[in-house]
């Protein structure tokens, strides 16, 4: 029996299936579809990605070293000095300081020395990011005490470095805090919107004032060092430096000296006080109470006393010259204009004025009880006539007042500097009323705009520029701070008045002075000056207390400067409280502009006046 059977050589089934059929194919498509998309990965990380990754490896041996821009220095017309730069010492960190073992020995001690608390500071480094290659101020104007505390314990403050900073520095004082503003450093918000400017955590920025206005101007660019160091973070070389670019110096149409006998003049009532060259609406003093000091904001932590100085319940911050109020018999010139202009008057009408006016059942009374007999226009701005202009008014209609208003710029910005600080102020009309009221228009709302009362609103800046219109024959000028173009022509646009109104204006408003209720301008120490006051009816607390208005210029006949003084709940009338505070700038600019020509004199109580 055979047992083993020889193979059959070509009967045997071949059962082999690996590698036939579209296996092979799709391994090869498989292996090529694998590489690709590695070659692919690696193309996006080397030329896509590239750029990004370098600066991470860079950023791991390169630290900056950020040099901070000195910031542009702000003089005034003449050349002085108002806002500079000083250069106290900080503390900086490198921003993985916290992340690292030691800052359980560095954040308590700093802490202690500083007295910041750890988690303040740690803050500011989470902001950063411990991949930021820039320095971190946690701590600025340092004094010292604390600077020989830390030298004192800098075995134990790795990664800590006390370097010199530029801080803004104001020589004045309260003297400008509403004209310059202050800086301060960035509030997370702010520092969210302003990242793709260019500004950095620690950065300061102008917060109010030219400080802000002007910001782009005075700030500069940064400039610093590239410094390679080791895995300890150890500096080894330089490998370049940017030298950083100092701000732009900024000319202010200012004049110091009258800026502070302004201030001085105002002295501690709330209210306002503005100075314009009435040609070309150059800001020459414009002074707001209450005050505060701007250099309280270069401080690393404002005191309690601090906060309270610019925190009070009388509003230290606002600026009371872009703020509104009623512009009262100030306003009297608009309605001058808007009786002339309409054809309705002639600068020869005369009409007879009262005691009090009864109109659709409503008593209009005139300030003196009495009445002033048959005036015309010059002896109704002479005297103030209210129940002249309240015929004025309603013979003009709501919307001839209403158009001539807005004419002298009143219920909108006048194109100063300070955008967001100034208010429009508000013009009613028809709209507003039906909007508010919910009420048409009535002659009584004529009549009451018309002596700027009801529900009109005005700054102090506005009632400057709404002056300067007669002043300079015509043209409302455009109010600024920025002594780069003080041609006329560039700052202001004709009203397209009629001469004889303008006649009128400028004859009315010198009788005011000479023989009306503005005699407390009347005097030998300053030139023929020509003038309106302005007594709004205000209360405060439940108790009627007026708004004082005066506004002036001079000289008469060719006028070179113009004030309006506003004093806020003052109680008593423009003449007797607003007048003088201009004379007193009137006599100090003028005897130092002509000297030996004007000699001051002790200021002299007027009577009673409107």
């Amino acid at each position: 029996m055979t047992l083993l059977q020889p193979p059959q050589l070509g009967g045997q089934k071949n059962t082999r299936t690996v590698g036939r059929n579209f296996q092979p194919i799709f391994l090869i498509i498989f292996t090529l579809l694998m590489t690709s998309g590695i070659s692919a990965r690696l193309a996006y990380l080397q030329i896509v990605e590239g750029s990004h990754h370098r600066k991470r490896a860079e950023a791991n041996r390169v630290r900056t070293l950020a040099k901070q821009p000195e910031r542009g220095n702000i003089f005034d017309r003449n050349g002085k000095l108002l806002a500079s730069t000083r250069y106290p010492r900080s503390v900086y960190l490198w921003p993985m300081a916290h992340t690292k073992p030691s800052w359980s020995v560095v954040g308590p001690r700093l802490s202690q020395i500083l007295e910041i608390p750890q988690e303040e500071m740690e803050k500011k480094l989470e902001q950063a990011g411990t991949n930021s290659s820039t320095l971190i101020r946690i701590a600025r104007n340092v004094g010292e005490a604390e600077i020989t505390a830390l030298k004192e314990y800098e075995n134990e403050l790795p990664d800590v470095e006390i370097n010199t900073e530029a801080v803004r520095y104001y020589p004045q004082g309260e003297e400008l805090a509403h004209v310059l503003g202050y800086t301060r450093e960035l509030t997370p918000e702010q520092l969210q919107e302003k990242k793709p400017e260019g500004y950095r955590l620690g950065d300061v920025i102008g917060q109010m004032g030219v400080e802000k206005a002007y910001e782009q101007t005075l700030r500069g660019e940064w400039g610093g060092q590239q410094v390679e160091v080791d895995g300890a973070g150890r500096p080894l070389r330089v490998l370049g430096e940017k030298q950083a670019k100092a701000g732009k110096d900024l000319h202010l149409t200012i004049d110091l000296e009258m800026q502070k006998t302004a201030q001085k003049a105002l002295g501690s009532r709330n209210g306002a006080i503005v100075a314009l060259n009435p040609k070309n609406g150059a800001v020459l003093a414009m002074v707001s109470h209450p005050t505060y000091d701007p250099n309280i904001f270069s401080k690393q932590k404002l005191s309690q006393k601090d906060w309270e100085s610019v925190q009070g319940a009388e509003h230290p911050l606002v600026n009371r010259a872009l703020s509104a109020f009623p512009p009262a018999s100030t306003f009297k010139i608009v309605t001058t204009t808007a009786g002339l202009e309409s054809g309705k008057f002639s600068p020869n009408t005369v009409l007879q004025t009262y005691g009090s006016l009864n109109i659709g059942g409503t008593r209009f009374g005139e300030w003196n009880h009495a009445g002033f007999g048959p005036l015309g226009f010059v002896g109704a701005l002479q005297w103030s006539s209210d129940t002249f202009f309240y015929q004025i008014g309603r013979g003009v209609g709501g919307p001839t007042l209403i158009e001539w208003t807005r004419k002298y710029g009143f219920g909108q910005k006048t194109g100063f500097e300070f955008a967001s600080e100034e208010t429009k102020g508000l013009v009613p009309d028809e709209t507003w009323k039906q909007k508010v009221w919910k009420m048409p228009w009535t002659v009584g709302d004529s009549i009451n705009m018309s002596i700027g009362q009801g529900a009109l609103q005005t700054t102090p800046l506005q009632v400057a520029v709404m002056f300067a219109v007669p002043a300079n024959g015509g043209y409302r000028v455009k109010p600024h701070l920025l002594k780069d173009n003080e041609e006329a022509k560039s700052w202001r646009e004709s009203l397209n008045m009629k001469q004889e109104t303008v006649k009128v204006l400028r004859d009315g408003l010198r009788k005011v002075v000479s023989e009306g209720t503005g005699k407390a301008l009347n005097k030998p120490t300053i030139p023929p000056t020509s003038g309106k006051s302005g007594t709004a009816e205000a209360w405060k607390r439940g108790v009627k207390q007026n708004h004082a208005w005066f506004g002036a210029y001079a000289p008469a006949d060719k006028p070179e400067v113009l004030i309006v003084a506003f004093a806020e709940h003052s109680g008593g009338g423009g003449g007797s409280v607003a007048a003088p505070m201009i004379l007193e700038i009137m006599e100090e600019y003028f005897s130092r502009k002509y000297p030996g020509k004007y000699q001051k004199s002790a200021p002299e109580k007027s009577g009673k006046s409107r």
